[in-house]
């Protein structure tokens, strides 16, 4: 059957290819990541140094963040782990060019409040990674609040990609536009929210969180995300 191609103004999502995610070869998945995600969760709730993202602040992430999250201690084995199930011998996080400090947002936590956004799918820029992982750090965030894959529905109606062709650094390339029809993007494969599960993926497949939770420090979705190279 053939495609059709998208009136002129509209996403161009014929251009992405599917690949059917599986576990194990596209996304992983570890419960019980840290030894002791209590006490890692408490001392970034006393952190003092959180910087606003959208609503607050006309920034493209949503709620509070702060970096570093994780000790370099506590980092090694989940990267250890993340290599060995990738098969890759070496994961590596990048900075920007002319930036100094942590590197671009890697290892970072981020509090994010149910008013403060919804599910926003998208990929990561190969240019910075190959690889991403969320580690999820509320015990009291329902299962419904974790991350998604997505697919695009094409202009007749059927389900098309979810991931990039090689020429393109991220989705806005591969869509050439920025905006989209809220029915662009269909849901694929959810990964409930666990407390203190990592879980690792592909970042040129269209992901996003499907929900965040809570209105306080305390309450909202605390994560710490992390972005690799290979």
């Amino acid at each position: 059957m053939a495609v059709l191609s998208p009136a002129p103004g509209m996403p161009k999502a014929h251009r992405l290819i599917y690949r059917p995610p599986l576990l194990g070869r596209d996304y992983w998945i570890l419960d019980n990541a840290l030894p002791d995600p209590l006490a890692v969760r408490q001392r970034l709730l006393q952190r003092d140094d959180w910087v606003l993202g959208a609503p607050h602040r006309p920034e493209a992430w949503p709620g509070q963040r702060a970096q570093p999250a994780l000790t370099a201690d506590e980092l090694a084995p989940l990267e250890a782990w993340a290599r060995q199930q990738t098969g890759q011998k070496k994961l590596f996080a990048v900075s920007l060019p002319g930036k100094t400090g942590p590197q671009f947002n890697h290892n970072c936590v981020q509090l994010v409040g149910a008013g403060e956004s919804g599910a926003k799918p998208h990929t990561d820029s190969r240019r910075l990674c190959k690889y991403a992982a969320v580690l999820y750090l509320n015990p009291d965030v329902p299962d419904h609040c974790g991350t998604a894959l997505y697919r695009v529905r094409l202009p007749d109606g059927s389900l098309g990609g979810n991931t990039l062709p090689a020429r393109f650094a991220n989705l806005v390339e591969a869509l050439d536009t920025r905006f989209v029809p809220p029915d662009l993007f269909v849901e694929d494969v959810a990964i409930d929210h666990r407390f203190n599960r990592m879980l690792v993926y592909k970042a040129d497949l269209i992901h996003s969180a499907t929900a965040y939770w809570g209105n306080t420090p305390e309450t909202k979705r605390m994560s710490v995300v992390m972005f690799w190279m290979a």
